[in-house]
């Protein structure tokens, strides 16, 4: 059975003088969320933007792939840690997200370096919201703790 998940944007006036805001239906974790265009050129504090929820959940996703992976394996972390930075540029070809990195620390009890790695590369290529993102560059880097 699939399961679908809801989100909601709403926007008004131009895209450079506009605002909106954004809501996770499904959860209602969030709601009415303020996002604008200058929040993408310019952090800035209490207003979102796509690539801050696309990093949040690419990294929320890696890390549970990396669990499902570890658990093939018969083994268990103590803490599965990712960030991913999103980059958002203007390129030739007009406004871009170019690259994602995601940063991994992990502690995990009786793995080697050599198969923490494999398997984190394993789990880039996998895990769903990489899929969906293929067309992107995704860096990793991980860290066995």
């Amino acid at each position: 059975m699939a399961n679908i998940s809801n989100a909601s944007a709403h926007w008004e006036d131009t895209l450079e003088n506009g605002f909106g805001t954004i809501s996770a239906e499904s959860s209602q974790i969030f709601t009415e969320t303020p996002y604008n265009f200058k929040a993408r050129s310019e952090s800035q504090a209490h207003i979102t933007t796509p690539e801050e929820l696309l990093g949040a959940a690419h990294a929320a996703c890696f890390s549970m792939a990396f669990s499902m992976v570890l658990g093939q394996k018969g083994l268990v972390a103590k803490s599965i840690d990712t960030t991913a930075d999103v980059t958002f540029e203007t390129t030739a070809d007009g406004p871009a997200i170019t690259k994602i990195k995601l940063t991994n620390h992990s502690v995990i009890p009786g793995i080697s370096e050599a198969d923490f790695q494999e398997i984190a590369k394993i789990v880039k290529e996998s895990c769903p919201v990489s899929k969906a993102l293929a067309t992107v560059n995704i860096e990793l880097e991980a860290t066995l703790g």
